[in-house]
């Protein structure tokens, strides 16, 4: 049997029948990434190529991200983009500079402009229909702060199971398991939250709910009336000045230490078209969970009543129906998070996602070297005492991402036809003048 390498991805597996012999490859060997075998049925020869996987969300709107925390730059490829949808690198950046490290004194000092440039896709300020590639790039790197953890895997980090699956891993900043990698994410969102607002008016809002042991009772937000300007108004990005404060003060605690906190960021959409996402595999809070927990450092999601509510019967759990002065079905409580029967109702969606302390501390912690050795280590480098206040603009990405692909999905499937005015309602187009939209 011959074998020879090439650069194309691997994928694939070998019939039971085949007998592959690596001969005389040596580990390094399989750094590139195809191998062409010949098999002993004949001169017939088969590529096996495996892909790279984990990088790509959505069906309609497919989102890619590349690059590494301390690579040449991270961003994304945006594939089904609407075409004659404005868009500029200003409107990226608004929300790139909310994520953006060294914004405050309880984030990573690390600084960088996070500076969006879009190199395809976007024509004398409109989108054309195809790929939008949107590249940041990094600008303040520092490899040598991360000498120590070339060897000694950070406890609760990824830097061991990279090794573990890949036998390799890029030790600077944690390669794609770093936050950085979110950059190409918040763009992307920024660019569907732009097209749903424009199309029904649908608002994302994310804040911060709870730092450490500081939890903002829910009645102290009014999800119906909640701005942008409140989330914003402060660092921490609680809405509640009161609360503000003391999630700072918690943060600022633990930050003199060289230690970190956790938390929990609350996401509402409010003005969802209904009849978005599908029944058993693809419900709509299957596709958000996803998509929240594929965050950094993402340790929980719920929507509507959550866990607590296991706590109630079912005489008081539901949403009863009721008519509103303009003839649509409501729901008077909110219990289900308008999302029923994995199905968008129309109400208020909310969700809340919790946030682990940030791995990467400052004190001393027992661990073990890649060569099986236990030692110590006091990581180095820049990090956030605390994830949750930067986590907000990547929540709301990530919520924006799977509605746009939903929004995407049901005009697709149940829009092409005249709908069924008894029971469904239109998916409100704008006029075009209004929205932007060239005629």
């Amino acid at each position: 049997m011959a074998s020879s390498l090439s650069t194309k991805p691997f994928l694939g597996a070998l019939s039971s029948d085949e007998t592959l012999r690596f001969g005389s490859l040596r580990h390094s060997d399989f750094r590139s990434t195809v191998l062409h075998i010949s098999t002993s049925r004949g001169s017939r020869s088969r590529t096996l190529e495996i892909k790279a996987a984990g990088s790509t969300y959505g069906n309609y709107f497919r989102v890619t991200t590349f690059g590494e925390s301390h690579g040449g730059g991270v961003g994304c490829v945006i594939d089904g983009c609407p075409p004659r949808i404005p868009l500029t690198e200003a409107d990226l950046q608004i929300d790139l500079d909310r994520r953006r490290p060294g914004q405050s004194r309880i984030t990573t000092p690390r600084k960088e402009t996070d500076t969006a440039h879009i190199y395809s896709g976007v024509a004398e300020g409109f989108t054309t229909g195809s790929p939008i590639m949107i590249k940041v790039p990094n600008t303040d790197q520092r490899g040598k702060d991360y000498s120590e953890m070339s060897m000694a895997y950070r406890p609760s980090h990824a830097d061991a199971t990279y090794d573990f699956k890949y036998g390799t891993r890029s030790v600077e900043g944690g390669g794609r398991s770093s936050a950085r990698e979110t950059i190409g994410r918040v763009a992307a969102g920024a660019v569907a939250k732009k097209i749903l607002k424009a199309y029904s008016g649908t608002e994302i809002l994310a804040y911060v709910s709870q730092a450490h042991k500081v939890i903002l009772p829910e009645d102290l937000v009014d999800h119906e009336t909640l701005t942008l300007d409140q989330v914003e108004s402060n660092i921490a990005r609680c809405p509640h000045p009161e609360y503000a404060e003391k999630m700072i003060a918690a943060i600022d605690a633990v930050r003199v230490k060289g230690d970190s906190v956790g938390g929990v960021v609350t996401c509402i959409v409010r003005n969802l078209p209904r009849g978005l996402g599908s029944p058993v595999f693809d419900k709509l809070e299957a596709e958000l969970a996803k998509a929240a927990l594929s965050l950094p450092a993402t340790k929980g999601f719920e929507f509507g009543s959550g866990f607590a509510g296991t706590f109630l019967m079912g005489s008081e759990h539901n949403d009863e129906f009721f008519m509103d002065e303009h003839g649509r079905v409501r729901t008077r409580t909110n219990r289900s998070g308008g999302i029923q029967g994995g199905i968008s109702n129309g109400e208020i969606i909310n969700m809340r996602i919790a946030f682990k302390p940030t791995s990467t501390i400052s004190r001393k912690q027992n661990t073990v070297t890649r060569d099986k050795k236990e030692t110590e280590l006091i990581a180095r480098g820049r990090h956030d005492p605390c994830v949750v206040p930067r986590a907000v603009p990547m929540v709301e990405a990530s919520v924006a991402l799977v509605l746009i692909d939903q929004l995407l999905a049901q005009y697709a499937q149940c829009q092409l036809f005249p709908i069924n005015p008894d029971f469904q309602e239109p998916l409100q187009l704008p006029k075009l003048e209004q929205s932007g939209i060239p005629l």
